[in-house]
């Protein structure tokens, strides 16, 4: 059983995803950390008729929301709004981001460590400077979550082929995503060519990957400007624990097929082969790796021995982009003292 304290409980992915993990069986305590209405809504999660507790806290508790806890999610900050670039969003959730991890690396030192506030290609590099700075870091315990483009890439694919002659199921093998979590750093690789080849045959492999990597704005245009993608993201960040907490739960490595996740590729086995791989001195991208005990213990790296020449171009054209975004968020966290 695991405690679980989400920071950035209130909001619109903190509420479902809250929702999602008192659910789980395999949560014993959960811990609702924000600004406001964690106690009102850790009080009406209390109600639901599972074993695991939910307790609110706020500004001034967060010790006690951390203490003794084994993950640590983080939907906290704002989200985008139409008009709002991508800078005036880091500003804001960087500070939001580096505050919180100071609270982290002194009240939960060993707990992992779940980045799902935007944009994932800065804040997870703060997380980890931010550590590192204080002697913190474990490279396996600190992952950026990109698991809505991985959930995107299997919804949109089976929209083109078409739901009643395909179930998203069965297409879960066939395609994955890599890279980064904004616009061009993301890359929908395929795992099984014949897809891929239908969209190339079908002329609709460059508007697939385009939607891939902006469904994003999809969904605000969608809502109007009201909002960004909440539930969908709520979804994506319980998926991803779920697979964390089954390695957690069953002590060995657990669900045996990798996950892409945002990690320091330098700290982890297989990290600096991919980078030679992919020819570039990037040390945070998202690929396939393999979790045991809730930690990353291997980064994959075989899979860019199968790419074709398209997924070879936009991981080509990624690597720049994703450079800028990382040193973006270490010189941030380097240059800002709380």
């Amino acid at each position: 059983m695991v405690s679980v304290t989400v920071l950035g409980s209130s909001g619109g992915i903190g509420q479902p995803l809250s929702l999602l993990l008192k659910l789980d069986p395999q949560v014993s305590s959960l811990r609702l950390y924000d600004l406001k209405l964690s106690h009102g809504n850790a009080t009406d999660l209390s109600h639901i008729d599972t074993n695991s507790s939910a307790a609110g806290f706020n500004t001034a508790e967060i010790a006690l929301a951390l203490k003794g806890s084994q993950l640590v999610i983080i939907p906290a900050g704002i989200p985008r709004k139409p008009g709002m670039s991508r800078d005036d969003l880091f500003k804001i959730n960087a500070k939001i981001i580096k505050s919180l991890t100071v609270q982290i690396a002194e009240h939960a030192p060993d707990a992992r460590i779940l980045v799902i506030s935007n944009p994932v290609n800065s804040l997870v590099p703060i997380v980890y400077e931010t550590l590192q700075s204080v002697g913190k870091f474990q490279p396996g315990k600190v992952m950026g979550i990109t698991t809505l483009d991985i959930i995107r890439s299997h919804t949109f694919l089976v929209d083109i082929l078409g739901r009643t002659a395909y179930s998203v199921d069965k297409l879960k093998d066939a395609v994955t995503v890599v890279g980064g979590h904004s616009g061009e750093t993301i890359i929908p690789i395929f795992t099984d060519q014949k897809y891929y080849r239908r969209l190339r045959d079908t002329r609709t492999y460059e508007s697939y990957v385009h939607r891939v990597q902006f469904g994003g704005d999809e969904v605000v245009k969608a809502k109007d400007g009201s909002g960004s993608a909440t539930l969908s993201m709520a979804w994506a960040g319980y998926s991803f624990a779920k697979k964390l907490l089954n390695s957690l739960h069953l002590n060995t490595a657990g669900d045996q097929h990798p996950i892409p996740t945002f990690v320091y590729l330098p700290g982890l086995p297989g990290g600096k082969e991919l980078q030679k791989k992919l020819n570039t001195s990037v040390e945070f991208f998202s690929a396939p790796v393999k979790l045991e005990k809730g930690i990353v213990v291997a980064v994959e790296h075989d899979w860019v021995d199968k790419l074709n020449e398209d997924e070879k171009k936009l991981i080509a054209k990624c690597l720049p982009i994703l450079e800028n975004n990382i040193k973006k968020g270490l010189s941030f966290s380097k240059d800002t003292k709380l």
